[in-house]
């Protein structure tokens, strides 16, 4: 789940952590992925008590349960970013009634 801005595209620290999860779940050690992340202009958002707050409301939308903490997160920093598009496999997201262009990847 990466968010596009004008700049290039970013991915928020809740996200960049379920990252760091997996690789160690595959036993890769991701001692450069901040940098390759950076070399790749991809930056590294923190997730601000707003958006905290919008995340955690956005359980209340219809399909909102479904969606986990790091969507929620992602989907929160997508709608203050400019422009506000999401990058993302998952085509729930799509049909959420959301103020944000999502793309699918697939």
């Amino acid at each position: 789940m990466v968010t596009t801005a004008l700049s290039g595209s970013s991915i928020g620290t809740p996200n960049l952590a379920e990252v760091v999860g997996k690789m160690f779940d595959s036993d890769i050690r991701p001692d450069r992925l901040r940098q390759l992340l950076t070399s790749a202009g991809v930056t590294i958002e923190p997730l601000l008590a707003d958006d905290a707050e919008l995340a955690g409301a956005l359980r209340s939308l219809p399909g909102g349960r479904a969606l986990s903490l790091g969507d929620r997160c992602c989907l929160a920093l997508t709608i203050r970013s400019d422009p506000p598009e999401v990058l993302t496999a998952d085509r729930a997201w799509a049909v959420l009634d959301l103020p944000i262009k999502v793309r699918l990847l697939r």
